[in-house]
């Protein structure tokens, strides 16, 4: 269980940071408003679910 736990919380933390990174692209090339803005909404849920997922882990292993 350790072992997928971990790369769960590894796959959460990525899904944020390439969706972050494509957001930074997006902008630094001047693209479409409505594209970043769907870039950040999509990052603040994958944001939400990483913590979340993290937060399960913990609780997990603690008990």
């Amino acid at each position: 269980m350790s072992s997928f736990s971990n790369i769960l919380v590894s796959v959460a933390i990525a899904s944020v940071a390439i969706v972050l990174l494509l957001g930074l692209i997006n902008m630094m090339r001047g693209g479409s408003p409505n594209r970043s803005q769907q870039l950040m909404r999509l990052r603040i849920l994958l944001q939400f679910t990483a913590i979340v997922i993290i937060m399960a882990v913990l609780w997990w292993r603690a008990a």
